[in-house]
């Protein structure tokens, strides 16, 4: 019959692209990220002298507390920085909710001690509630609270700040900190 040679090839055809395209490209570009890029493949993972996962360059941790830098607030339900339940408040600036939860954390940092004025990275949460960095601004704002509680100079403990700065190329080099590995850099100092 005519039409079941054109159904036959179009059988071929859905077959071989789902062999390039659903197994052979996903087997190439693990193969490559795993070759070039071992660390980042697997979740740019944190290891402790022991190695064991202490967690993720890129995903925020909660700290609290005046001896540590605290991070972006982190709107994930169930508990903060929960990556498998990632997503933002989707609170809008005309939203009373972010207000009271911007208040909420305004009020929490002056428990710690920390003064305004706030950086909105202080106060917001970002829109994957998972995000590890703060801007300059935010993590200096923090750097008397935490020198008191830990008993270090605010110098050295700024010097930690700026020697964790990376500059960040898509907001015209403007440095931000990664908390997670600020607080590590202020662990090798050692623990209050």
């Amino acid at each position: 019959m005519t039409w079941q040679r054109p159904l036959r090839t179009a059988i071929l055809l859905f077959c071989i692209l789902f062999f390039i395209t659903g197994i052979v490209y996903p087997l190439f570009v693990t193969c490559v990220a795993e070759l070039a890029f071992p660390s980042q493949a697997h979740g740019s993972l944190v290891r402790n002298g022991s190695g064991a996962v202490m967690g993720s360059e890129l995903i925020g941790l909660p700290f609290t507390g005046p001896h540590y830098f605290e991070g972006r607030p982190s709107s994930t339900p169930g508990s903060p920085y929960n990556a498998t339940r990632s997503g933002g408040s989707n609170l809008g600036p005309s939203n009373p909710a972010l207000l009271v939860k911007v208040k909420e954390r305004i009020r929490h940092l002056e428990t710690l001690g920390i003064s305004g004025p706030w950086p909105g990275d202080l106060v917001t949460s970002s829109g994957s509630g998972l995000d590890p960095h703060l801007t300059i601004d935010a993590a200096l704002l923090q750097v008397p609270v935490v020198a008191h509680a830990r008993g270090m100079d605010e110098d050295a403990v700024m010097a930690l700040v700026y020697q964790n700065a990376v500059p960040d190329p898509l907001s015209q080099g403007h440095p931000y900190v990664n908390v997670f590995a600020l607080n590590r850099a202020l662990d090798e100092h050692g623990v209050p």
